[in-house]
Protein backbone atom coordinates (compact mmCIF):
# COMPACT_ATOMS: atom_id res chain seq x y z
CA UNK A 1 0.00 0.00 0.00
CA UNK A 2 1.07 3.59 -0.60
CA UNK A 3 2.57 5.48 2.33
CA UNK A 4 1.63 8.91 1.09
CA UNK A 5 0.37 11.41 3.60
CA UNK A 6 -3.35 10.74 4.19
CA UNK A 7 -4.24 14.45 3.91
CA UNK A 8 -2.73 14.75 0.43
CA UNK A 9 -3.72 12.82 -2.70
CA UNK A 10 -0.98 10.31 -3.60
CA UNK A 11 0.66 10.37 -7.01
CA UNK A 12 -1.42 8.80 -9.77
CA UNK A 13 0.81 5.75 -10.10
CA UNK A 14 0.86 5.11 -6.35
CA UNK A 15 -2.92 5.51 -6.21
CA UNK A 16 -3.40 3.04 -9.06
CA UNK A 17 -1.15 0.54 -7.30
CA UNK A 18 -3.01 1.00 -4.03
CA UNK A 19 -6.38 0.48 -5.74
CA UNK A 20 -5.13 -2.63 -7.54
CA UNK A 21 -3.82 -4.12 -4.30
CA UNK A 22 -7.06 -3.17 -2.57
CA UNK A 23 -9.20 -4.95 -5.16
CA UNK A 24 -7.01 -8.04 -5.08
CA UNK A 25 -6.81 -8.09 -1.30
CA UNK A 26 -10.57 -7.62 -0.88
CA UNK A 27 -11.34 -10.57 -3.14
CA UNK A 28 -8.70 -12.85 -1.61
CA UNK A 29 -9.90 -11.99 1.89
CA UNK A 30 -13.52 -12.74 0.99
CA UNK A 31 -12.52 -16.09 -0.51
CA UNK A 32 -10.42 -17.06 2.52
CA UNK A 33 -13.02 -15.98 5.09
CA UNK A 34 -15.59 -18.21 3.36
CA UNK A 35 -13.31 -21.08 2.40
CA UNK A 36 -13.98 -23.57 0.83
CA UNK A 37 -17.13 -22.10 -0.76
CA UNK A 38 -15.21 -21.07 -3.88
CA UNK A 39 -14.42 -24.74 -4.54
CA UNK A 40 -18.13 -25.64 -4.66
CA UNK A 41 -19.66 -22.88 -6.79
CA UNK A 42 -23.03 -23.99 -8.09
CA UNK A 43 -23.17 -27.09 -5.88
CA UNK A 44 -23.16 -25.51 -2.41
CA UNK A 45 -24.69 -22.25 -1.26
CA UNK A 46 -23.40 -19.86 1.38
CA UNK A 47 -24.96 -19.90 4.87
CA UNK A 48 -28.10 -22.06 4.56
CA UNK A 49 -30.94 -23.36 2.39
CA UNK A 50 -33.30 -20.54 3.32
CA UNK A 51 -33.35 -17.13 1.66
CA UNK A 52 -30.22 -17.81 -0.44
CA UNK A 53 -32.27 -20.17 -2.61
CA UNK A 54 -35.03 -17.65 -3.29
CA UNK A 55 -32.54 -14.80 -3.74
CA UNK A 56 -30.58 -16.83 -6.27
CA UNK A 57 -33.88 -17.08 -8.15
CA UNK A 58 -34.39 -13.30 -7.86
CA UNK A 59 -31.09 -12.53 -9.57
CA UNK A 60 -31.71 -15.19 -12.22
CA UNK A 61 -35.15 -13.78 -12.91
CA UNK A 62 -33.68 -10.28 -13.17
CA UNK A 63 -31.40 -11.43 -15.99
CA UNK A 64 -34.24 -13.31 -17.68
CA UNK A 65 -36.50 -10.25 -17.49
CA UNK A 66 -33.83 -7.92 -18.87
CA UNK A 67 -33.41 -10.20 -21.87
CA UNK A 68 -37.02 -11.20 -22.53
CA UNK A 69 -39.48 -8.78 -20.90
CA UNK A 70 -37.74 -5.59 -19.74
CA UNK A 71 -40.99 -3.62 -19.74
CA UNK A 72 -42.57 -6.21 -17.42
CA UNK A 73 -39.51 -6.69 -15.27
CA UNK A 74 -41.39 -7.27 -12.00
CA UNK A 75 -43.97 -9.69 -13.43
CA UNK A 76 -42.07 -12.75 -12.22
CA UNK A 77 -43.10 -16.38 -12.58
CA UNK A 78 -44.04 -16.84 -8.90
CA UNK A 79 -47.49 -16.43 -7.33
CA UNK A 80 -49.39 -16.95 -10.58
CA UNK A 81 -51.61 -15.16 -11.60
CA UNK A 82 -50.54 -12.06 -9.63
CA UNK A 83 -48.47 -9.27 -11.17
CA UNK A 84 -45.43 -7.38 -9.83
CA UNK A 85 -44.51 -10.43 -7.76
CA UNK A 86 -40.77 -9.71 -7.86
CA UNK A 87 -41.59 -6.62 -5.79
CA UNK A 88 -43.00 -8.72 -2.96
CA UNK A 89 -39.48 -8.55 -1.45
CA UNK A 90 -36.35 -6.45 -1.92
CA UNK A 91 -35.70 -7.43 -5.52
CA UNK A 92 -31.90 -7.06 -5.88
CA UNK A 93 -32.50 -5.22 -9.15
CA UNK A 94 -28.94 -3.92 -9.14
CA UNK A 95 -27.66 -7.48 -9.51
CA UNK A 96 -29.94 -8.26 -12.47
CA UNK A 97 -27.18 -7.85 -15.11
CA UNK A 98 -25.37 -10.77 -13.49
CA UNK A 99 -28.41 -12.90 -14.28
CA UNK A 100 -27.71 -12.54 -18.00
CA UNK A 101 -24.89 -15.07 -17.70
CA UNK A 102 -25.76 -18.74 -17.43
CA UNK A 103 -29.11 -20.48 -17.03
CA UNK A 104 -30.69 -23.06 -14.79
CA UNK A 105 -30.36 -23.87 -11.07
CA UNK A 106 -26.64 -24.67 -11.09
CA UNK A 107 -25.79 -21.35 -12.73
CA UNK A 108 -28.16 -19.53 -10.36
CA UNK A 109 -26.35 -20.90 -7.30
CA UNK A 110 -22.88 -20.29 -8.76
CA UNK A 111 -23.93 -16.72 -9.54
CA UNK A 112 -25.29 -16.24 -6.03
CA UNK A 113 -22.11 -17.56 -4.44
CA UNK A 114 -19.99 -15.16 -6.50
CA UNK A 115 -22.23 -12.21 -5.62
CA UNK A 116 -22.04 -13.26 -1.98
CA UNK A 117 -18.24 -13.08 -2.07
CA UNK A 118 -18.44 -9.83 -4.03
CA UNK A 119 -20.67 -8.29 -1.34
CA UNK A 120 -18.05 -8.91 1.34
CA UNK A 121 -15.22 -7.74 -0.89
CA UNK A 122 -17.04 -4.49 -1.72
CA UNK A 123 -17.92 -3.86 1.93
CA UNK A 124 -14.23 -4.14 2.80
CA UNK A 125 -12.99 -2.07 -0.15
CA UNK A 126 -15.62 0.65 0.18
CA UNK A 127 -14.91 1.16 3.88
CA UNK A 128 -11.15 1.13 3.27
CA UNK A 129 -11.55 3.91 0.70
CA UNK A 130 -13.81 5.93 2.98
CA UNK A 131 -11.36 5.64 5.87
CA UNK A 132 -8.47 6.69 3.61
CA UNK A 133 -10.49 9.65 2.37
CA UNK A 134 -11.13 10.74 5.96
CA UNK A 135 -7.42 10.63 6.76
CA UNK A 136 -6.62 7.08 7.87
CA UNK A 137 -3.30 5.43 7.18
CA UNK A 138 -3.41 2.33 4.95
CA UNK A 139 -3.07 0.04 7.96
CA UNK A 140 -5.82 1.80 9.89
CA UNK A 141 -8.04 1.73 6.79
CA UNK A 142 -7.56 -2.04 6.57
CA UNK A 143 -8.81 -2.33 10.16
CA UNK A 144 -11.84 -0.23 9.22
CA UNK A 145 -12.53 -2.45 6.21
CA UNK A 146 -12.43 -5.71 8.13
CA UNK A 147 -14.36 -4.19 11.04
CA UNK A 148 -17.27 -3.31 8.76
CA UNK A 149 -17.21 -6.29 6.39
CA UNK A 150 -16.57 -8.95 9.03
CA UNK A 151 -18.25 -7.65 12.16
CA UNK A 152 -19.82 -10.51 14.16
CA UNK A 153 -23.19 -8.87 13.61
CA UNK A 154 -23.10 -9.94 9.95
CA UNK A 155 -22.91 -13.64 10.80
CA UNK A 156 -26.65 -13.97 11.37
CA UNK A 157 -27.40 -11.75 8.36
CA UNK A 158 -25.21 -13.79 6.02
CA UNK A 159 -28.27 -15.46 4.51
CA UNK A 160 -29.71 -12.10 3.42
CA UNK A 161 -27.86 -10.89 0.34
CA UNK A 162 -29.78 -7.61 0.31
CA UNK A 163 -28.47 -6.87 3.84
CA UNK A 164 -24.83 -7.89 3.47
CA UNK A 165 -24.63 -6.03 0.13
CA UNK A 166 -23.86 -2.79 1.95
CA UNK A 167 -20.53 -1.89 0.36
CA UNK A 168 -22.17 0.75 -1.79
CA UNK A 169 -22.85 2.89 1.30
CA UNK A 170 -19.22 3.56 2.31
CA UNK A 171 -18.16 3.66 -1.33
CA UNK A 172 -20.75 6.35 -2.05
CA UNK A 173 -19.53 8.44 0.87
CA UNK A 174 -15.90 7.95 -0.12
CA UNK A 175 -16.52 9.10 -3.69
CA UNK A 176 -18.62 12.10 -2.67
CA UNK A 177 -16.15 13.28 -0.02
CA UNK A 178 -13.16 12.72 -2.28
CA UNK A 179 -14.95 14.40 -5.17
CA UNK A 180 -15.55 17.57 -3.18
CA UNK A 181 -12.05 17.55 -1.71
CA UNK A 182 -10.43 17.18 -5.13
CA UNK A 183 -13.10 19.27 -6.89
CA UNK A 184 -13.69 16.38 -9.27
CA UNK A 185 -17.05 16.34 -11.04
CA UNK A 186 -16.54 12.77 -12.38
CA UNK A 187 -15.97 11.44 -8.86
CA UNK A 188 -19.07 13.22 -7.59
CA UNK A 189 -21.19 11.82 -10.39
CA UNK A 190 -19.73 8.35 -9.84
CA UNK A 191 -20.62 8.61 -6.16
CA UNK A 192 -24.26 9.25 -7.02
CA UNK A 193 -24.24 6.42 -9.55
CA UNK A 194 -23.03 4.05 -6.83
CA UNK A 195 -25.70 5.42 -4.49
CA UNK A 196 -28.37 4.76 -7.11
CA UNK A 197 -27.09 1.22 -7.58
CA UNK A 198 -27.17 0.63 -3.81
CA UNK A 199 -30.75 1.89 -3.74
CA UNK A 200 -31.68 -0.51 -6.54
CA UNK A 201 -30.62 -3.50 -4.43
CA UNK A 202 -33.50 -2.94 -2.03
CA UNK A 203 -35.19 -0.60 0.39
CA UNK A 204 -33.68 -2.25 3.46
CA UNK A 205 -30.39 -0.43 2.90
CA UNK A 206 -31.52 2.01 0.24
CA UNK A 207 -33.67 3.95 2.68
CA UNK A 208 -30.86 3.99 5.22
CA UNK A 209 -28.53 5.48 2.62
CA UNK A 210 -31.10 8.01 1.41
CA UNK A 211 -31.83 9.35 4.88
CA UNK A 212 -28.15 9.25 5.83
CA UNK A 213 -27.31 11.44 2.83
CA UNK A 214 -30.16 13.79 3.71
CA UNK A 215 -29.01 14.02 7.33
CA UNK A 216 -25.42 14.70 6.29
CA UNK A 217 -26.58 17.41 3.90
CA UNK A 218 -28.55 19.11 6.67
CA UNK A 219 -25.60 18.90 9.05
CA UNK A 220 -23.29 20.45 6.46
CA UNK A 221 -25.79 23.25 5.83
CA UNK A 222 -26.01 24.01 9.54
CA UNK A 223 -22.23 24.00 9.91
CA UNK A 224 -21.83 26.26 6.89
CA UNK A 225 -24.50 28.59 8.24
CA UNK A 226 -22.81 28.83 11.63
CA UNK A 227 -19.43 29.41 10.04
CA UNK A 228 -20.81 32.28 7.98
CA UNK A 229 -23.13 35.16 8.71
CA UNK A 230 -25.66 33.28 10.82
CA UNK A 231 -27.17 36.59 11.96
CA UNK A 232 -27.27 38.06 8.45
CA UNK A 233 -29.28 35.53 6.40
CA UNK A 234 -29.48 37.73 3.31
CA UNK A 235 -25.70 38.07 3.15
CA UNK A 236 -25.24 34.34 3.76
CA UNK A 237 -27.64 33.45 0.95
CA UNK A 238 -25.94 35.87 -1.41
CA UNK A 239 -22.55 34.37 -0.61
CA UNK A 240 -23.90 30.84 -1.15
CA UNK A 241 -25.45 31.84 -4.48
CA UNK A 242 -22.20 33.37 -5.62
CA UNK A 243 -20.26 30.26 -4.64
CA UNK A 244 -22.64 27.93 -6.48
CA UNK A 245 -22.62 29.99 -9.67
CA UNK A 246 -18.87 30.63 -9.73
CA UNK A 247 -17.29 29.26 -12.94
CA UNK A 248 -14.93 27.05 -10.93
CA UNK A 249 -17.86 25.34 -9.19
CA UNK A 250 -20.31 24.96 -12.06
CA UNK A 251 -19.14 21.49 -13.04
CA UNK A 252 -19.32 20.33 -9.43
CA UNK A 253 -22.83 21.70 -9.04
CA UNK A 254 -23.91 20.18 -12.35
CA UNK A 255 -22.52 16.77 -11.38
CA UNK A 256 -24.23 16.95 -7.99
CA UNK A 257 -27.59 17.99 -9.41
CA UNK A 258 -27.38 15.30 -12.10
CA UNK A 259 -26.46 12.68 -9.54
CA UNK A 260 -29.26 13.64 -7.17
CA UNK A 261 -31.70 13.55 -10.08
CA UNK A 262 -30.52 10.05 -11.01
CA UNK A 263 -30.85 8.86 -7.41
CA UNK A 264 -34.35 10.34 -7.18
CA UNK A 265 -35.35 8.82 -10.52
CA UNK A 266 -34.31 5.34 -9.42
CA UNK A 267 -36.20 5.81 -6.18
CA UNK A 268 -39.33 7.04 -7.96
CA UNK A 269 -39.35 4.28 -10.58
CA UNK A 270 -38.88 1.53 -8.00
CA UNK A 271 -41.11 3.24 -5.46
CA UNK A 272 -44.00 3.34 -7.92
CA UNK A 273 -43.90 -0.45 -8.26
CA UNK A 274 -43.67 -1.08 -4.53
CA UNK A 275 -46.44 1.40 -3.74
CA UNK A 276 -48.65 -0.43 -6.22
CA UNK A 277 -47.92 -3.67 -4.37
CA UNK A 278 -48.61 -2.00 -1.01
CA UNK A 279 -51.96 -0.73 -2.30
CA UNK A 280 -52.92 -4.27 -3.37
CA UNK A 281 -51.50 -5.99 -0.29
CA UNK A 282 -51.67 -3.84 2.87
CA UNK A 283 -49.41 -6.33 4.67
CA UNK A 284 -46.52 -4.89 2.63
CA UNK A 285 -46.74 -1.93 5.00
CA UNK A 286 -45.30 -3.26 8.24
CA UNK A 287 -47.60 -2.63 11.15
CA UNK A 288 -46.40 -1.75 14.66
CA UNK A 289 -47.02 -5.29 15.92
CA UNK A 290 -44.68 -6.76 13.29
CA UNK A 291 -41.93 -4.25 14.09
CA UNK A 292 -42.34 -4.90 17.82
CA UNK A 293 -41.89 -8.63 17.24
CA UNK A 294 -38.40 -7.95 15.84
CA UNK A 295 -37.51 -5.37 18.51
CA UNK A 296 -35.76 -5.90 21.82
CA UNK A 297 -33.63 -4.46 24.58
CA UNK A 298 -29.98 -3.52 25.15
CA UNK A 299 -28.98 -7.11 25.95
CA UNK A 300 -29.24 -7.81 22.22
CA UNK A 301 -25.89 -6.06 21.85
CA UNK A 302 -24.37 -8.92 23.85
CA UNK A 303 -25.80 -11.66 21.61
CA UNK A 304 -23.42 -12.85 18.89
CA UNK A 305 -24.38 -15.07 15.98
CA UNK A 306 -24.69 -18.83 16.31
CA UNK A 307 -21.86 -19.33 13.81
CA UNK A 308 -19.34 -17.12 15.64
CA UNK A 309 -16.06 -18.94 16.22
CA UNK A 310 -15.19 -16.85 19.28
CA UNK A 311 -18.48 -15.68 20.75
CA UNK A 312 -21.20 -18.23 19.91
CA UNK A 313 -20.93 -20.19 23.16
CA UNK A 314 -19.97 -17.27 25.37
CA UNK A 315 -23.02 -15.22 24.37
CA UNK A 316 -25.51 -18.09 24.20
CA UNK A 317 -27.29 -17.01 27.44
CA UNK A 318 -28.12 -13.67 25.83
CA UNK A 319 -29.12 -15.26 22.52
CA UNK A 320 -31.20 -18.23 23.65
CA UNK A 321 -34.17 -16.15 24.80
CA UNK A 322 -34.42 -14.09 21.63
CA UNK A 323 -37.61 -14.53 19.62
CA UNK A 324 -35.93 -13.79 16.28
CA UNK A 325 -32.28 -14.73 16.65
CA UNK A 326 -31.22 -13.72 13.14
CA UNK A 327 -32.61 -10.19 13.54
CA UNK A 328 -31.92 -9.60 17.23
CA UNK A 329 -28.30 -10.74 17.56
CA UNK A 330 -26.64 -7.32 17.46
CA UNK A 331 -23.18 -7.95 18.93
CA UNK A 332 -20.74 -5.75 16.91
CA UNK A 333 -17.52 -7.28 18.23
CA UNK A 334 -15.47 -6.52 21.33
CA UNK A 335 -12.27 -5.56 19.52
CA UNK A 336 -14.18 -3.18 17.24
CA UNK A 337 -15.89 -1.46 20.17
CA UNK A 338 -12.65 -1.07 22.15
CA UNK A 339 -10.85 0.42 19.16
CA UNK A 340 -13.83 2.66 18.43
CA UNK A 341 -13.85 4.01 21.99
CA UNK A 342 -10.14 4.70 21.70
CA UNK A 343 -10.69 6.43 18.37
CA UNK A 344 -13.60 8.52 19.62
CA UNK A 345 -11.74 9.75 22.68
CA UNK A 346 -8.13 9.95 21.59
CA UNK A 347 -8.07 9.52 17.81
CA UNK A 348 -5.94 11.72 15.59
CA UNK A 349 -8.85 12.89 13.45
CA UNK A 350 -10.63 16.19 14.05
CA UNK A 351 -12.75 16.44 17.16
CA UNK A 352 -15.79 17.36 15.09
CA UNK A 353 -15.45 14.25 12.91
CA UNK A 354 -14.96 11.95 15.90
CA UNK A 355 -17.99 13.39 17.67
CA UNK A 356 -20.06 13.00 14.51
CA UNK A 357 -19.08 9.36 14.07
CA UNK A 358 -19.68 8.57 17.74
CA UNK A 359 -23.09 10.25 17.62
CA UNK A 360 -23.99 8.31 14.47
CA UNK A 361 -23.01 5.02 16.08
CA UNK A 362 -24.97 5.78 19.25
CA UNK A 363 -28.10 7.03 17.49
CA UNK A 364 -28.25 4.12 15.05
CA UNK A 365 -27.59 1.63 17.86
CA UNK A 366 -30.53 3.00 19.83
CA UNK A 367 -32.74 2.95 16.74
CA UNK A 368 -31.76 -0.64 15.98
CA UNK A 369 -33.55 -1.78 19.15
CA UNK A 370 -36.92 -0.74 17.71
CA UNK A 371 -39.76 -0.53 20.21
CA UNK A 372 -40.88 -3.26 22.56
CA UNK A 373 -44.44 -1.95 22.91
CA UNK A 374 -46.40 -1.26 19.73
CA UNK A 375 -48.99 0.87 21.55
CA UNK A 376 -46.29 3.09 23.05
CA UNK A 377 -44.07 3.16 19.96
CA UNK A 378 -43.87 6.94 19.74
CA UNK A 379 -42.16 6.99 23.13
CA UNK A 380 -39.26 5.13 21.49
CA UNK A 381 -36.88 6.87 19.05
CA UNK A 382 -37.51 4.21 16.40
CA UNK A 383 -41.21 4.99 16.52
CA UNK A 384 -40.48 8.43 15.12
CA UNK A 385 -39.04 6.88 11.96
CA UNK A 386 -42.48 5.63 10.97
CA UNK A 387 -43.31 9.20 9.97
CA UNK A 388 -40.63 9.14 7.28
CA UNK A 389 -41.76 8.33 3.72
CA UNK A 390 -41.17 4.69 2.88
CA UNK A 391 -40.17 3.57 6.36
CA UNK A 392 -43.40 1.62 6.83
CA UNK A 393 -41.89 -0.99 4.49
CA UNK A 394 -39.20 -1.84 7.07
CA UNK A 395 -39.99 -4.56 9.61
CA UNK A 396 -36.57 -5.27 11.17
CA UNK A 397 -35.03 -2.42 13.20
CA UNK A 398 -31.86 -4.44 13.87
CA UNK A 399 -30.63 -3.96 10.32
CA UNK A 400 -29.81 -0.37 11.22
CA UNK A 401 -26.72 -1.96 12.71
CA UNK A 402 -25.34 -1.53 9.18
CA UNK A 403 -24.80 2.16 9.89
CA UNK A 404 -23.81 1.52 13.50
CA UNK A 405 -21.03 -0.85 12.49
CA UNK A 406 -19.88 1.49 9.72
CA UNK A 407 -19.44 4.35 12.19
CA UNK A 408 -17.73 2.01 14.67
CA UNK A 409 -15.41 0.73 11.94
CA UNK A 410 -14.31 4.26 11.05
CA UNK A 411 -13.73 5.09 14.70
CA UNK A 412 -11.77 1.83 15.00
CA UNK A 413 -9.53 3.14 12.22
CA UNK A 414 -8.98 6.32 14.21
CA UNK A 415 -8.13 4.23 17.28
CA UNK A 416 -5.73 2.07 15.28
CA UNK A 417 -3.99 5.13 13.92
CA UNK A 418 -3.49 6.40 17.46
CA UNK A 419 -1.86 3.08 18.42
CA UNK A 420 0.33 3.23 15.33
CA UNK A 421 1.96 6.31 16.81
CA UNK A 422 3.56 4.03 19.42
CA UNK A 423 3.55 0.66 17.64
CA UNK A 424 4.08 1.11 13.93
CA UNK A 425 2.87 -2.38 13.00
CA UNK A 426 -0.17 -2.37 15.29
CA UNK A 427 -2.63 -2.48 12.38
CA UNK A 428 -1.75 -6.03 11.30
CA UNK A 429 -2.45 -7.84 14.60
CA UNK A 430 -5.51 -5.67 15.18
CA UNK A 431 -6.93 -6.53 11.75
CA UNK A 432 -6.30 -10.22 12.41
CA UNK A 433 -8.00 -9.93 15.81
CA UNK A 434 -11.08 -8.37 14.22
CA UNK A 435 -11.15 -11.09 11.54
CA UNK A 436 -10.99 -13.86 14.13
CA UNK A 437 -13.88 -12.25 16.01
CA UNK A 438 -15.95 -12.10 12.84
CA UNK A 439 -15.09 -15.59 11.64
CA UNK A 440 -17.72 -18.27 11.08
CA UNK A 441 -15.19 -21.10 11.10
CA UNK A 442 -15.79 -23.83 13.66
CA UNK A 443 -13.70 -26.28 15.66
CA UNK A 444 -15.18 -29.77 15.48
CA UNK A 445 -13.14 -32.33 17.38
CA UNK A 446 -10.10 -30.12 17.16
CA UNK A 447 -10.47 -29.76 13.39
CA UNK A 448 -11.06 -26.35 11.83
CA UNK A 449 -14.04 -26.29 9.46
CA UNK A 450 -15.18 -23.52 7.16
CA UNK A 451 -18.38 -21.48 7.43
CA UNK A 452 -21.65 -23.26 6.59
CA UNK A 453 -22.13 -24.02 2.89
CA UNK A 454 -24.77 -26.76 2.53
CA UNK A 455 -25.23 -28.73 -0.68
CA UNK A 456 -28.09 -27.47 -2.81
CA UNK A 457 -30.92 -29.92 -3.60
CA UNK A 458 -31.22 -30.75 -7.28
CA UNK A 459 -34.59 -30.83 -9.07
CA UNK A 460 -36.18 -34.24 -9.64
CA UNK A 461 -35.91 -35.23 -13.32
CA UNK A 462 -39.66 -35.64 -13.65
CA UNK A 463 -40.27 -31.96 -12.92
CA UNK A 464 -39.23 -31.04 -16.46
CA UNK A 465 -42.37 -32.72 -17.84
CA UNK A 466 -44.75 -30.43 -15.94
CA UNK A 467 -46.88 -28.05 -17.98
CA UNK A 468 -47.32 -24.49 -16.74
CA UNK A 469 -49.09 -22.94 -14.96
CA UNK A 470 -48.24 -25.38 -12.21
CA UNK A 471 -48.60 -25.87 -8.48
CA UNK A 472 -46.05 -27.86 -6.51
CA UNK A 473 -46.82 -29.68 -3.28
CA UNK A 474 -46.12 -29.54 -0.38
CA UNK A 475 -46.33 -25.82 0.37
CA UNK A 476 -43.96 -25.25 3.28
CA UNK A 477 -41.61 -22.25 3.09
CA UNK A 478 -38.51 -24.40 2.63
CA UNK A 479 -40.24 -26.25 -0.20
CA UNK A 480 -41.28 -23.07 -1.99
CA UNK A 481 -37.71 -21.78 -1.88
CA UNK A 482 -36.57 -24.94 -3.67
CA UNK A 483 -39.30 -24.63 -6.25
CA UNK A 484 -38.24 -21.07 -7.04
CA UNK A 485 -34.64 -22.13 -7.57
CA UNK A 486 -35.65 -25.08 -9.73
CA UNK A 487 -37.91 -22.82 -11.79
CA UNK A 488 -34.83 -21.04 -13.16
CA UNK A 489 -34.85 -23.83 -15.76
CA UNK A 490 -37.21 -22.02 -18.12
CA UNK A 491 -39.14 -19.95 -15.54
CA UNK A 492 -42.53 -21.69 -15.86
CA UNK A 493 -45.43 -19.81 -14.31
CA UNK A 494 -46.37 -21.32 -10.96
CA UNK A 495 -48.67 -20.63 -8.06
CA UNK A 496 -45.87 -21.22 -5.56
CA UNK A 497 -43.69 -18.40 -4.31
CA UNK A 498 -41.65 -17.14 -1.40
CA UNK A 499 -41.36 -13.52 -0.30
CA UNK A 500 -41.71 -11.18 2.66
CA UNK A 501 -45.13 -10.11 1.36
CA UNK A 502 -47.35 -13.17 0.89
CA UNK A 503 -50.67 -12.85 -0.99
CA UNK A 504 -53.51 -13.83 1.37
CA UNK A 505 -55.07 -16.15 -1.21
CA UNK A 506 -51.83 -18.11 -1.48
CA UNK A 507 -51.47 -18.27 2.30
CA UNK A 508 -54.99 -19.72 2.51
CA UNK A 509 -54.57 -22.13 -0.40
CA UNK A 510 -52.96 -25.02 1.49
CA UNK A 511 -55.90 -25.84 3.80
CA UNK A 512 -58.36 -25.45 0.92
CA UNK A 513 -56.65 -28.09 -1.21
CA UNK A 514 -55.61 -30.39 1.64
CA UNK A 515 -57.78 -33.15 0.15
CA UNK A 516 -56.16 -33.08 -3.27
CA UNK A 517 -56.94 -34.89 -5.43
CA UNK A 518 -60.65 -34.46 -4.75
CA UNK A 519 -63.49 -32.70 -6.55
CA UNK A 520 -63.29 -29.50 -4.50
CA UNK A 521 -59.54 -28.98 -4.84
CA UNK A 522 -59.49 -29.86 -8.53
CA UNK A 523 -62.29 -27.39 -9.25
CA UNK A 524 -60.48 -24.68 -7.29
CA UNK A 525 -57.17 -25.26 -9.08
CA UNK A 526 -58.86 -25.46 -12.49
CA UNK A 527 -60.52 -22.09 -11.84
CA UNK A 528 -57.13 -20.71 -10.84
CA UNK A 529 -55.70 -21.79 -14.19
CA UNK A 530 -53.42 -24.54 -12.90
CA UNK A 531 -52.59 -27.16 -15.54
CA UNK A 532 -50.24 -29.41 -13.57
CA UNK A 533 -49.99 -30.27 -9.91
CA UNK A 534 -46.53 -31.59 -9.05
CA UNK A 535 -46.40 -33.81 -5.98
CA UNK A 536 -42.88 -34.30 -4.60
CA UNK A 537 -42.97 -37.78 -3.10
CA UNK A 538 -39.86 -37.30 -0.98
CA UNK A 539 -41.26 -34.17 0.70
CA UNK A 540 -44.85 -35.07 1.60
CA UNK A 541 -44.37 -37.12 4.78
CA UNK A 542 -46.40 -35.55 7.56
CA UNK A 543 -48.36 -33.31 5.18
CA UNK A 544 -52.05 -33.53 4.13
CA UNK A 545 -50.95 -35.08 0.84
CA UNK A 546 -49.10 -38.03 2.35
CA UNK A 547 -51.92 -40.43 1.39
CA UNK A 548 -52.22 -39.31 -2.22
CA UNK A 549 -51.96 -42.83 -3.67
CA UNK A 550 -55.12 -43.98 -1.83
CA UNK A 551 -57.32 -41.16 -3.06
CA UNK A 552 -59.59 -41.80 -6.07
CA UNK A 553 -58.87 -39.53 -9.00
CA UNK A 554 -60.14 -41.17 -12.21
CA UNK A 555 -63.60 -39.62 -12.01
CA UNK A 556 -62.21 -36.10 -11.54
CA UNK A 557 -61.40 -35.45 -15.20
CA UNK A 558 -57.65 -35.36 -14.58
CA UNK A 559 -54.73 -37.61 -15.48
CA UNK A 560 -51.89 -38.92 -13.33
CA UNK A 561 -48.31 -39.73 -14.26
CA UNK A 562 -45.56 -41.17 -12.11
CA UNK A 563 -42.29 -39.58 -13.15
CA UNK A 564 -38.80 -39.68 -11.66
CA UNK A 565 -39.24 -38.34 -8.13
CA UNK A 566 -42.64 -36.71 -8.68
CA UNK A 567 -46.28 -37.40 -9.45
CA UNK A 568 -47.82 -35.20 -12.13
CA UNK A 569 -51.55 -34.55 -11.99
CA UNK A 570 -52.65 -32.86 -15.21
CA UNK A 571 -55.77 -30.72 -15.02
CA UNK A 572 -57.23 -29.86 -18.44
CA UNK A 573 -59.07 -26.61 -18.91
CA UNK A 574 -62.81 -26.80 -18.44
CA UNK A 575 -64.74 -27.50 -21.62
CA UNK A 576 -67.56 -25.06 -22.23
Amino acid sequence: MSRSRPDQPPPRRALARELALLALGAVVLAVLMHWPLVLHLGDDVAKDLGDPLSQSWQVAWGGHALAHQPLRFFDANQYYPYRDTLAFSDALVGYAPAGLFGSGPHAAIARYDLLYLFAYALAFAGTYLLARTLGASPGAAIVAGVAFAYTPWRLEQAGHLHVISSGGIPLTLALLVRGWKRRSAPLLLLGWIVASWQLSLGWTLGLQLAYLLLALALVLLVLAWRAGDAHRPAAALARARAALTAPANRRLVAATVTGIALFALVGLVLGRIYLRVADSFPSARRGPEIVAAYSGGPLEFLAAGRDSLVWADATAPFRDDLAAVAEQSLFPGLAIVVLAVLGAGWGLWSRRLRIGLAATAAICAILSLGYANADLRFLYPYGWLSALPGWDAIRTPGRLMTLTTLALALLAAAGTQRLQRRWRWAALPLALLVLVEGSAFSLDGGRLSGPPHPAVPTPPPGLAAATAPLLQLPLEAEDNRRYLLWSTAGFPRMVNGRSSTIPPKFAALGPRIAGFPDASSVARLRALGVRTVVLHRDRIAGTPWAGWERRPWRALGISRELRDGVVLFRIPASQR
